[in-house]
C-alpha cells in the first residue's frame, strides 16, 4: 500500500507558474511508476504526464508538453509537477497516481492502469 498526498496547487493567474508535489509514504516509493491526471468540472479525468520508477522515462499530453515537467526525487519519496504558463483552461483538480511496476522504463498514460491515488489539488488559473 502506499499514501499519497498532493500540495502546491492554489490560484495563479494567467501566465504565472505552480509546482505541484506528490508526497508518498508507505510501501518503496522507487517500486513505483507514477502520473499526473486532471479533472475539470463536467469533464472526465486526463492524462497529464507520466514517469517511471527510475525517473529516465516521461510522457506528456501533447497539449501539455511544452509547458509542464514532471519529475520525481526518490530519495525524497515525492514527485513534481512543474506548472509554467499556465492557463485558464489549466483550472482542475489535479491528481497523482501510482502503481507498482517491475520495470524501471515503464509509465502508464491511462487512469486504470492506476491503483493508488491521492485526494488531488485545486489549481484555479484567472485571465
Amino acid at each position: 500500500q502506499v499514501q499519497l498526498v498532493e500540495s502546491g496547487g492554489g490560484l495563479v493567474q494567467a501566465g504565472g507558474s505552480l509546482r505541484l508535489s506528490c508526497a508518498a509514504s508507505g510501501r518503496a516509493f522507487s517500486s513505483y511508476a507514477m502520473g499526473w491526471f486532471r479533472q475539470a468540472p463536467g469533464k472526465e479525468r486526463a492524462f497529464v504526464a507520466a514517469i517511471s520508477w527510475s525517473g529516465s522515462r516521461t510522457n506528456y499530453a501533447d497539449s501539455l508538453k511544452d509547458r509542464f515537467t514532471i519529475s520525481r526525487d526518490n530519495t525524497k519519496n515525492t514527485m513534481y509537477l512543474q506548472m509554467n504558463s499556465l492557463k485558464p483552461e489549466d483550472t482542475a483538480v489535479y491528481y497523482c497516481a501510482a502503481d507498482v511496476v517491475s520495470s524501471l522504463y515503464i509509465t502508464y498514460t491511462t487512469p486504470g492502469s492506476y491503483n493508488y491515488w491521492g485526494q488531488g489539488t485545486q489549481v484555479t488559473v484567472s485571465s
